[in-house]
């Protein structure tokens, strides 16, 4: 399932750190990156998928 979340988070990064951790820091922090940048977006919404557990979600 993670490959599917990293797929999307290239193309949409918020929407793939939204579907690892819901609304919260992280997800905030990603659109604000996102903003700033599409490359610091992806960077961090990778770095998400793929260090947080589906089971971390914060609320």
């Amino acid at each position: 399932m993670d490959i599917i979340r990293i797929i999307v988070a290239i193309f949409l990064p918020p929407l793939g750190v939204f579907l690892q951790v819901g609304i919260g820091k992280s997800f905030w922090i990603n659109i604000l990156l996102t903003l700033l940048g599409y490359i610091p977006g992806i960077v961090h919404a990778v770095y998400v998928i793929a260090t947080v557990g589906p089971d971390h979600r914060h609320a």
